[in-house]
């Protein structure tokens, strides 16, 4: 017999610190509520709003929801964006450089601590490697690396550029790897030495 018990109608409330929530975007439930009912009244100028005070654009959008050939919506469409400047730029020239982006543990415990200045010129060195390699906007890439400070570069470089990523899982098989690649049609390949997981090493690059 198992020792396992549910509660299929458990209501469980978790308070956060009120310094969490002094910090928090959302102030309060009675926050959250108004923004759901914002929502809920007019979906396309909630996120309309949404997309105008939290990004910053290149080319701003004259309107968020084409809705003309339903069930294929287009949100934004004729607006244009770069990802990865909204994820770094934004917040160094905002001041917050120094403060910490990523928080990372190896397999040994190890912590490393990259902040948002850091991450950008790694990611603005690795942008301009991809595309000294042929890398073109619209391109496909995979990146078959373990979970690393490197494998979060690599994804955001292919966003600054303009080339769609596919991250595949490092256990894949060989087969399996070459089964996304084709799939994809991806131009390049972005992979590592080997990945340490459970205190034992696994090859990547000699399975590419």
């Amino acid at each position: 017999m198992s020792d396992t018990a549910t509660h299929p109608h458990e209501r469980k409330v978790y308070y956060p610190p009120q310094q969490a929530v002094q910090s928090a975007r959302i102030s309060g439930m009675d926050a959250y509520r108004a923004l759901c009912a914002e929502a809920e009244a007019d979906y396309t100028g909630f996120w309309a709003r949404m997309a105008r005070e939290n990004l910053q654009w290149q080319h701003p959008f004259t309107h968020a929801l084409d809705d003309s050939q339903a069930p294929f919506y287009k949100w934004f469409d004729d607006g244009r964006l770069n990802v990865s400047f909204n994820c770094l730029d934004v917040h160094v020239q905002a001041g917050k450089g120094d403060k910490t982006a990523i928080v990372f543990e190896t397999d040994d415990g190890a912590v490393t601590r990259v902040s948002y200045a850091e991450l950008l010129d790694k990611v603005g060195r690795f942008a301009n490697a991809l595309k000294s390699l042929g890398v073109n906007k619209g391109d496909r890439v995979v990146i078959y690396m373990p979970m690393s400070v490197e494998g979060v570069v690599a994804m955001q470089a292919c966003a600054r550029i303009g080339a769609t990523h596919s991250v595949v899982f490092g256990g894949f098989s060989a087969q399996s790897l070459r089964d996304r690649i084709e799939d994809a049609g991806a131009v390049l390949v972005i992979t590592a030495d080997e990945q340490r997981r459970g205190g034992k090493s696994l090859p990547l690059k000699a399975i590419v």
